[in-house]
């Protein structure tokens, strides 16, 4: 009887170990998926936003660069607000710029 308590003791350890271990895959395949997205919607949209920064250069303050940008993004089929984030990115490089609008 001693034998059949310490299988199933040792058996709950094994399993308590293997949700751990499929825990943990679960959060690095989620970590992965972000990155890759991460890294497509930079793909995407830094030729967008260099396309905005012929139309509006650098130069411009976002005020200025919205007069200008739309009627191109009108063009485009993308929202303004879009069409700014992108030109934002190609700016500075930083992908945080991706975050402040939902592309």
């Amino acid at each position: 009887m001693t034998e059949c308590r310490s299988g199933y003791a040792e058996a709950r350890e094994v399993a308590a170990g293997l949700r751990e271990a499929m825990d943990d895959v679960r959060r690095s395949v989620a970590v992965l998926a972000a990155r890759v997205r991460e890294a497509h919607a930079a793909r995407v949209w830094l030729p967008i936003g260099e396309l905005m920064l012929e139309v509006a250069p650098a130069h411009l303050s976002d005020t200025a660069a919205a007069d200008v940008l739309a009627l191109l993004c009108e063009e485009i089929g993308e929202p303004l607000e879009h069409g700014l984030t992108a030109r934002r990115y190609a700016m500075s490089g930083d992908r945080r710029a991706l975050h402040s609008a939902v592309l």
